[in-house]
């Protein structure tokens, strides 16, 4: 009996073929609901199973220098990216094409993490965008500071008691009140120096009758000048002593004067009290010149020196300007706050300059030529300084810049900047946010293209074929 080979089974068709007409429909379906993702991954999917498919000629194969996809964003919300015009979902604002990274003019060298943005006009305006220009003009030579007004230390005097005395009468009454030197505080009566009045009209006796009856002159002056100095050093007035050689009769009660002119900041004395030696009743300061206390960067202490000039304006008096100068710099730098504490002298005629008053303190030094821009125009990144500088047409770019000297309002720029440039001052924190934000999905989209494509399953091996035996 033949042996007869069976025929082989038909070999399965080419993978290509599971992709028929349904297959098509659903390809379809599928790029019009995830905008051309689906066929990206269907293509694949299609090479995949097609191991003898021809490479892709060169007029198919992209090159660097061929325009991107134009994507289309919402002004608004700057989240929402599609890859065909349209309305927003969530504002039913109409998409604008999105300027691509690459193609943002400008010959700056880029900023890591930032990305150059394109804002239309009526944004602008809708989030109060505001430019400024470079100038060319004076920097340095001022700096600005907080200042504090306090008292000069070298103009406050305390009313000692030398003697224990009871108080008879007040005439300064009360805190804050304005005194002038010489006149009258408060009366006492004190033994000792009642005592002591007695001794020198007892000296001015001794000597008249030494002088009349042709005795040693010179004892009787050394008596009276004894006399006289015990009285002076437990602070009697040079009236009141006048007043007892011209009287020759001692006074109860003896008044107490003021040594200064000024105003009492601080008084312990009523009438009736005892007060013993030491006391200190009063407290009086010169308010005719005051301190100011300022605080001065780490940083800017080589510019400030004794002598140099400052001015000093306060909220109280918005129209004034009070001129000073720099009269000390404290030898220790603060730990906590890495300043100075730096001592300035104001004349205070009027009075105005009241201690603890707050107000800006300008020191001002040698200026010289630069470029400047304002400061609130200037991000801090941590550590770079970055500016927003506008092209024109909406587009804005940002800029890596290096500052030097700054006074608070305006700051000088060494590098990264010219005389005319535009810089973003007002809302350039909202541009900074969506200039981040475009850098974050230019980057997203750069990896995503960059990705290798997932490789193919291995083909199924083809069936073994089955062998049919006879007798």
């Amino acid at each position: 009996m033949s042996l007869e080979t069976p025929p082989l089974p038909p070999s399965p068709p080419p993978a290509r073929r599971r992709f028929g007409a349904a297959a098509l429909a659903a390809t379809a379906l599928a790029s019009a609901l995830l905008g051309g993702g689906a066929v990206h991954l269907l293509a694949h999917r299609e090479a995949a199973h097609e191991p003898h498919a021809s490479a892709p000629t060169a007029t198919t194969t992209p090159t660097a220098s061929a325009p991107a996809a134009v994507k289309y964003q919402c002004p608004m919300h700057p989240s929402i990216v599609m890859d065909q015009p349209g309305k927003c979902p969530i504002c039913g604002m109409d998409l604008v094409p999105m300027t691509p990274v690459s193609a943002a003019p400008g010959d700056a060298a880029p900023v890591e993490g930032l990305a150059p943005v394109t804002i239309d006009p009526s944004r602008q305006q809708l989030i109060s965008l505001r430019t400024a220009p470079v100038t060319q003009g004076k920097v340095g030579g001022t700096w600005r500071t907080n200042g504090r007004v306090v008292m000069d230390e070298t103009r406050v005097r305390r009313v000692t008691l030398k003697v224990p005395a009871f108080v008879e009468r007040v005439y300064a009454d009360f805190t804050g009140k304005p005194v002038r030197q010489g006149e009258p505080l408060f009366s006492v009566y004190s033994p000792e120096l009642l005592a002591a009045q007695e001794e020198y009209l007892l000296a001015l006796r001794t000597r008249q009758a030494l002088g009349q009856g042709g005795g040693m002159a010179t004892d009787g002056e050394a008596l009276v000048a004894a006399a006289r100095r015990k009285l002076q050093l437990w602070d009697v007035p040079r009236a009141t002593l006048e007043r007892l050689a011209e009287t020759g009769e001692a006074t109860r009660t003896l008044t107490l004067v003021s040594p200064i002119s000024g105003v009492i900041t601080q008084k312990d004395v009523v009438e009736g009290a005892r007060l013993e030696v030491g006391a200190t009743p009063y407290e009086i300061v010169d308010l005719s010149r005051v301190w100011v206390l300022a605080d001065v960067y780490e940083s800017e202490l080589r510019h400030v020196k004794v002598g140099m000039t400052a001015t000093l304006q306060l909220k109280a008096f918005p129209n004034r300007i009070f001129a000073g100068k720099v009269a000390f710099l404290d030898p220790v730098l603060d730990p906590t706050t890495r300043t100075v504490k730096v001592r300035l002298e104001f004349p205070n005629p009027d009075g105005d300059l009241r201690p603890e008053m707050f107000g800006e303190v300008v020191l001002r030094g040698t200026t010289r030529e630069g470029l400047r821009i304002p400061a609130d125009a200037v991000i801090p990144t941590g550590t770079t300084q970055v500016v927003f500088v506008a092209l024109g047409g909406g587009r804005f770019q940002p800029r890596e810049v290096r500052l030097g000297e700054s006074d608070g309002k305006s700051v000088e720029v060494t590098s990264g900047l010219k005389a005319g440039d535009q810089v973003v001052t007002g809302a350039n924190f909202l541009v900074d946010s969506e200039s981040r934000l475009r850098a974050s999905l230019a980057a997203l989209a750069a990896s995503s293209s960059a990705a290798p494509a997932p490789a193919s399953p291995p083909a199924a091996p083809p069936p073994a074929p089955s062998g049919h035996g006879g007798h």
